[in-house]
């Protein structure tokens, strides 16, 4: 795809210097892009959005999805013409230790963002990355399709399944009228690339694992899991991003997978 679509677009990221998220500011600084991003603090060290040197090609602000009067503040600075969702507790293991945080953070989190995105005139395409551990699991072996039924099992899974649900009732509830801004989940499953350096992935651990010369660990050696590269599901999130600020109808939900 051609990123000439970006040059001099206003583009909000939350969750941005988490290993998506930093990932995509490169790409649209790249790109050409306005780039605001709204997150807390890299959880790694070290970090990838520290080693591309992002800070200094765009704004960044910390502070967290949950608190809406700094987020409804970055939002209204920002005038952002695309936001991308990526705000989220993201690991299946945390969301058993920290299921509160993990609900607040990823369904609420949502909520708020959405909420704000109502008084954001400039708004033309929003998109919600969520996960393809949305849906029910039968343990069949199978990819899934966007109608399927969500209905994630773990606290992370759920809470993407939630935070898929209130998208679409706010497309449908809230930003229905023609002049409202386009809005679609993207769902995508296990991704790989370099800077990763977060807990509770399989390619990081065992290459940390290879480092400490310890045996490789897989905590579920009978699950099926399909990788991909990052650039690949993020290069989906831009094109449908792109899509739909020209065309209000294809929204909706879509997978991106290997």
């Amino acid at each position: 795809m051609s990123l000439s679509f970006y040059k001099n677009k206003k583009v909000f990221v939350t969750g941005h210097t988490g290993f998506k998220g930093s990932w995509l500011c490169r790409a649209l600084i790249i790109a050409g892009a306005d780039v605001t991003g709204y997150a807390l603090r890299p959880e790694t060290n070290p970090a990838l959005f520290e080693l591309l040197g992002l800070k200094k090609d765009m704004k960044s602000v910390i502070a967290d999805i949950r608190d809406y009067s700094a987020l409804l503040k970055s939002l209204k600075s920002a005038k952002p013409e695309i936001i991308f969702h990526l705000a989220a507790q993201p690991l299946v293991r945390e969301s058993y230790k920290k299921p509160v945080y993990t609900y607040e953070t990823n369904v609420l989190g949502t909520v708020k963002l959405l909420e704000a995105c109502r008084y954001i005139p400039s708004a033309r395409s929003i998109v919600n990355v969520t996960t393809d551990k949305v849906y029910e699991n039968k343990e069949d072996d199978r990819s899934f399709k966007e109608n399927e039924n969500l209905c994630g099992y773990d606290p992370y899974s759920n809470s993407k399944s939630c935070s898929d649900i209130i998208t679409y009732s706010y497309r449908n509830s809230f930003f229905c009228e023609k002049d409202s801004p386009a809005l679609s989940t993207a769902r995508s499953g296990n991704v790989i690339g370099g800077g990763d350096f977060a807990a509770d992935r399989i390619i990081p651990d065992c290459v940390r694992a290879a480092q400490k010369n310890k045996p490789v660990i897989v905590r579920n050696p009978k699950s099926t899991r399909p990788y991909q590269h990052v650039l690949d599901c993020l290069s989906g999130y831009l094109l449908l991003a792109q899509k739909q600020y020209n065309n209000k109808r294809l929204q909706g939900s879509y997978n991106f997978g290997p």
